[in-house]
């Protein structure tokens, strides 16, 4: 899927890695629910305008989001 800026409407570089820094562990997005081993988590993706330098997060599994 193509990412669009929405700053200044350039194609972004899509797949970046998300750490933190002095860290290795990165960051994850997590969503309880109810019921024994129904949560729901992915890793963020980030992509980056390479002509204004903004960033975004997204990840690629939202549809495990819908309940």
């Amino acid at each position: 899927m193509k990412r669009i800026c929405s700053q200044c409407q350039t194609e972004m570089i899509a797949d970046c890695e998300v750490t933190v820094q002095r860290a290795m562990y990165g960051i994850k997005i997590s969503q309880k629910r109810k019921g024994f081993f129904n949560n729901v988590s992915a890793v963020p993706k980030s992509a980056v305008c390479p002509n204004c330098g903004n960033v975004i997060l997204y990840i690629d599994e939202f549809k495990a989001f819908k309940k």
